[in-house]
């Protein structure tokens, strides 16, 4: 790797969104993984094509709503039979069927929470700056752009190996973005 560490990766702004889809498909073909791109409205197909379309939050939020789950139950079962057993009109100490409501409030709850959490902590957010604000053209991305980021932190990446790659693929413009 011979880039810059004063470097973030290279933007590159397209004219179309099948420029794009072709630019990353190239990129992907020459052994790019660490890129990213961004777009006024979502495109179809480009996570799939970006290799974004697998993710742990499913799993992050089952096991959260799991803890949950056994969490309140347990509870449950601790407060009534354990910690403070009372019978009252000869019930039986382990009454799960009572306890189903309050542990299927915690299974959604703590589901829930960890969704949130997860997803946040997932995407980097809150992240108030990040090294695309540099390139003033950048902000026509939420407008009427698409940009393409390979960036500095890919294996493959070599500023000037990367930058003829995209400079072969007829971008509008070619950025160095600097960190």
């Amino acid at each position: 790797m011979t880039t810059r560490p004063s470097v973030y990766g290279l933007l590159a702004e397209f004219a179309s969104i099948e420029a794009l889809l072709e630019a990353v498909r190239a990129a992907r073909r020459e052994g790019y993984s660490r890129m990213d791109a961004y777009t006024p409205a979502p495109v179809e197909g480009l996570a799939d094509e970006l290799g974004l379309h697998h993710s742990r939050l499913p799993w992050v939020v089952f096991a959260g709503g799991l803890v949950g789950c056994v969490g309140g139950f347990l509870m449950q079962h601790y407060c009534m039979a354990i910690s403070y057993p009372l019978n009252i009109g000869g019930r039986p100490l382990f009454s799960w069927p009572a306890w189903i409501p309050i542990t299927f409030e915690l299974t959604v709850l703590i589901g829930s929470l960890t969704a949130v959490l997860a997803l946040l902590g997932m995407n980097g957010l809150p992240q108030p700056y990040h090294p695309l604000f540099n390139v003033e053209r950048f902000a026509c991305a939420t407008k009427d752009r698409v940009f393409l980021c390979i960036e500095a932190r890919d294996p493959k990446f070599d500023l000037e190996a990367t930058k003829r790659l995209l400079a072969g693929l007829h971008p509008r413009e070619v950025w160095e973005v600097p960190r």
